[in-house]
């Protein structure tokens, strides 16, 4: 019965993009599919970072929904915290389906339009098989991990060239899976000297031959079919971690990479601001290394001459906002302040100020269903942590709007509901508590006053910061 929905579906998308390509002139796409398992009522689609509609799962747990006029290109398909991206073009009509136990392994396409989605989500399945063995080669020399990276690169091209000759692919595509290729395997060099143990990066970067980055030369910075596609962003914030370490060197006598210091984070948002011309991916960028730099650096007076220096290059408005009031908040959160109070409530509904079940040492972390893997493996961790520090009260805070969907989603994956709580009010609290990231885990003391307010519970130091804890 689901096979027969399935092509009856299709039949209606493939009739009504025809209908509206002789009287829109092939401007619209279709977009639906079946979710199993789950975890709300509605999926987001968006292109370029917009929300351009919520659509509403049907009974069945099924959805249709019409993009006119469609702009050729990657959008973005989320449900449940697992985003994947789409790559539609006119006329096409994709039905897709998915478990959301098990995403972006079960995830496939059917209809017009379908072959190149699922290439692209076996690469990305694929790309994912093939980190952890390029994490190995990177301790061989770099002549060894260059020869066996191309190898491995040299497959994934061969199978685009298969495919674009037997499918007749369209330029647009072609682009797109060309720089998921590329830009996959450069930022695996761009990793190299720091993912190379046994020397310095120093010593890393001393060792490499001359040609080790010519592919440079080709790099496109302003990209902005590419802007938001994951392989091209994540090789930029890699690129620009590995030129501003280089850059950094020359001035100074440091050996080792320190993601907290001053310098080679000024040095970072300064070679930014010098490659990128295009705003948007400027902005991103900027946004990004301040976030990273903020969130690793507890040395609040370093904040305001790196807040001056990103204030003159960043040109985003809700950015620099966001940085300002960032470094407010974590002014605030200093070792020794008092807890502030934000509104929490329980499984029940029951509201609570967050001081109101601080009466003991006490850890604080948070999740979010939109960050699966982390909600899964912390609360994996604090299972194990409550075991061996029963002195310590772990309190977790759901961070989202959705004030329904966050005790389904515990139930669903078998967490008992003591000790969970959910923002009241989650934009006020996340700015108040400086949540702009789900890793920040808060301890505090049996007064209600802060030991540390940015530590992380998957770092090698956080239990003997536990035992600190309750030795206070």
């Amino acid at each position: 019965m689901k096979h027969l929905y399935f092509i009856f579906l299709l039949s209606i998308c493939f009739t009504a993009c025809k209908k509206d390509t002789n009287q829109d002139k092939m401007t619209c796409a279709f977009l639906g599919g079946e979710i199993i398992n789950p975890s709300n009522n509605y999926v987001v689609i968006s292109k370029e970072n917009n929300v351009l509609d919520t659509v509403t799962l049907d009974n069945n747990n099924r959805f249709l929904y019409k993009i006119n006029p469609i702009d050729p290109g990657l959008y973005t398909f989320s449900h449940g915290g697992e985003i994947q991206m789409i790559f539609l073009e006119p006329t096409d009509s994709i039905v897709l389906r998915l478990n959301n136990l098990d995403f972006d392994e079960s995830l496939v396409f059917t209809g017009h339009g379908a072959k190149e989605n699922n290439y692209l989500i076996n690469m990305f399945l694929k790309n994912e098989l093939v980190s952890n063995k390029i994490l190995k080669m990177s301790q061989a020399s770099p002549e060894q991990f260059e020869h066996d990276l191309d190898s491995i690169k040299n497959e994934f091209q061969n199978d685009l060239n298969a495919f674009k000759t037997k499918y007749n692919t369209s330029p647009l595509f072609n682009e797109i899976a060309q720089a998921n290729i590329d830009y996959n395997f450069y930022a695996q060099k761009e990793l190299y000297p720091f993912t190379s143990y046994g020397k310095t990066e120093r010593k890393n970067f001393e060792s490499l031959p001359k040609s080790f980055y010519t592919y440079r030369s080709k790099i496109d910075y302003n990209n902005d079919k590419l802007k938001n596609y994951f392989p091209y962003y994540s090789f930029l914030k890699y690129h620009f971690n590995n030129i501003a370490l280089q850059r950094h060197f020359t001035h100074s006598n440091d050996s080792v990479f320190n993601n907290k210091s001053l310098e080679y984070n000024l040095d970072k948002i300064h070679l930014i601001d010098s490659l990128i011309t295009n705003d948007s991916i400027k902005n991103s960028l900027l946004k990004f290394a301040a976030f990273r730099y903020i969130n690793a650096s507890n040395n609040t007076e370093d904040y305001l001459p790196y807040l001056n220096s990103y204030l003159e290059k960043s040109t985003s408005k809700k950015n620099n906002y966001q940085i300002k009031n960032l470094i407010e908040s974590l002014i605030k959160l200093k070792p020794g302040s008092t807890i502030p109070n934000t509104l929490v409530s329980n499984e029940k509904g029951n509201e609570y100020q967050i001081n109101d079940f601080i009466d003991g040492p006490t850890a604080i972390y948070f999740w979010s269903y939109n960050m699966k893997n982390h909600f899964i493996e912390s609360h994996k961790k604090i299972k194990e942590l409550r075991v061996k520090y029963p002195e310590i009260d772990f309190i977790a805070i759901n961070i989202d709007e959705n004030k329904e969907s966050w005790v389904n989603y515990l139930k669903q994956h078998h967490y008992s509901l003591k000790n969970e709580y959910r923002f009241m009010t989650p934009e006020k609290s996340r700015q108040i508590l400086a949540l702009n990231t789900i890793n920040r885990v808060i301890l505090v003391k049996k007064d209600k006053t802060i030991v540390n307010s940015n530590t992380n519970m998957f770092s090698k130091h956080f239990e003997v910061e536990l035992l600190g804890l309750i030795n206070q």
